[in-house]
């Protein structure tokens, strides 16, 4: 008898999660279980653990040959700048040579990632990082078939988006069915397909590792799945599913010193990227939910102030005026601890769970005030459209030609990082070769003020922008600084 059939033929191991003991009891011939609370509370979820060695050898070859066929390769092409030289910055070289000498030329560039097909009439999810900046997007399916694609999404916010066959006769795709990823626990078998490094379609198996995972890249929504299937530079995009087949995430980033896989892989949870396919398929845009507080994570000292056994929720601090949050009767100070009874642990957990809410419902948040808890009911809506009178665009003979602006209002501002009650015009676009671009106007800019006039509205940037003046003086705000620049002629 093997060493590991005397162990399992002697004890049988019990975790109770939670309870924070382990208790040993006399085998019986029942495959024990592990007990552990699901998300938020909710009822015990049952795992069996493996009692023999045909469980432990199991092939996880069913599950490939269902699922792999909805995983593709994703090809895409980039036009870059190439400069011709590195002195091309120096002015004295500049200055003897000329600018021909230095003018930099185009240059073709291809990189390849994965994606996951989430609908038969051939949608794809992928990364944005994938194809952000592509002039032309490819797949390349399992049994060797290529498509031309053309992007519909480009989701900055979850670093998704969403690709689709451009090709009318190219018949059903095989689309992966989504799983409940808040069903997810740390343990659970995954597998990762993908195509690392370019070698072609690639599963590797392993658990999940951590869940609501923050602080992995700049996402808006910060709460990944960690797992330690392989995931290498190419898996990007790529599906990582469950026992099942279903797709309980897209992998999207790995930690590592050496650019390869060290077995700390980063997965957007399904329920994050599903609402961002469905919109894909239905051509439409992606509207989220908007609160309208700002919150900060609940510190030790802040919960050993609050009278908190443990630091966990997300603190408010800082209500914008007339939002939803308000509404709801929120206060600066209060602490918000679970959405529809899931645990909230800080704002970027917050921030996911009240994402994937169906605009138009409504959900309750526990909130924690002067140590008395509440259930509070909050209207799940989208944040207000601006009036024709918060946009301009300047299209007179003047320096300002070609730039598009909105006005700032709290749900604006609360998106650039700023106060509620800040004032100015964001820069929203500005045209290709317009006189504004020339002048140096970027997407993003907020323009505070010009020759010394305070910029409150569009329409006051609108009248003083379409003057054409010889000398500008511009007060903005860009990447957080605020400076005076003068231009002239």
């Amino acid at each position: 008898m093997s060493l590991r059939s005397l162990v399992f033929s002697c004890i049988a191991l019990v975790l109770v999660a939670g309870a924070g003991t382990v208790a040993l009891s006399p085998w019986n011939g029942t495959p024990p279980v592990l007990a552990q609370d699901g998300p938020g509370g909710a009822p015990n979820v049952q795992r069996a653990i493996p009692q023999s060695d045909a469980q432990i050898s199991l092939s996880f070859a069913p599950i490939v040959q269902a699922v792999s066929p909805s995983v593709v390769n994703v090809y895409a092409t980039r036009i870059e700048q190439q400069t011709m030289s590195p002195f091309a910055n120096d002015p004295f070289f500049s200055r003897f040579f000329g600018d021909q000498y230095f003018r930099s030329r185009p240059r073709e560039s291809r990189s390849l990632g994965s994606g996951v097909i989430v609908d038969a009439g051939g949608v794809i999810l992928t990364n944005r990082h994938v194809i952000e900046g592509a002039t032309d997007v490819r797949i390349a399916l399992s049994d060797g078939r290529e498509f031309a694609v053309e992007i519909v999404i480009e989701d900055e916010q979850t670093d998704l988006a969403v690709l689709r066959v451009k090709s009318t006769d190219a018949g059903q795709f095989p689309a992966i069915p989504f799983a409940d990823s808040d069903d997810l626990l740390v343990g659970d078998l995954v597998l990762a397909i993908g195509n690392p490094f370019g070698v072609g379609q690639t599963v590797t198996s392993g658990i999940v590792s951590a869940l609501a995972r923050t602080g992995v890249e700049a996402s808006d929504y910060e709460f990944f799945i960690q797992t330690d299937a392989a995931i290498n530079p190419g898996n990007s995009g790529g599906a990582l599913v469950d026992m099942a087949g279903r797709l309980v995430g897209i992998n999207t980033a790995i930690y590592s010193q050496t650019g390869g896989s060290v077995g700390i892989g980063f997965a957007i949870p399904a329920n994050m990227a599903r609402l961002v396919a469905e919109a894909g398929v239905s051509g439409g845009e992606i509207v989220r939910p908007w609160f309208g507080a700002k919150m900060q994570t609940v510190s030790a000292d802040i919960a050993s102030s609050l009278g908190m056994q443990a630091p966990h929720g997300a603190m408010i601090t800082e209500v914008a005026p007339g939002g939803p949050a308000e509404r709801a009767g929120f206060q600066s100070g209060d602490v918000v601890l679970s959405i529809d009874g899931v645990r909230v642990d800080d704002p970027s957990a917050f921030n996911f769970r009240l994402a994937t809410r169906a605009l138009g419902s409504e959900t309750h948040l526990e909130r924690l005030r002067g140590g008395a808890t509440a259930s509070v009911a909050l209207s799940v809506e989208a944040a207000p459209e601006p009036p024709a009178s918060a946009l301009a665009t300047i299209k007179a003979n003047s320096r300002f030609s070609g730039v598009s602006v909105r006005q700032l209002d709290p749900a604006l501002a609360e998106q650039q990082g700023l106060p509620y009650e800040a004032t100015g015009v964001l820069v929203t676009s500005v045209e290709a070769g317009s006189p504004a671009e020339a002048m140096g106007l970027q997407v993003d800019d907020v323009i505070l003020a010009l020759n010394d006039i305070e910029i409150a509205d569009a329409p006051t940037f609108a009248q003083i922008a379409s003057q054409r003046v010889r000398t500008w003086q511009i007060i903005l705000q860009r990447d957080g600084r605020v400076s005076r620049a003068i231009v002239s002629g």
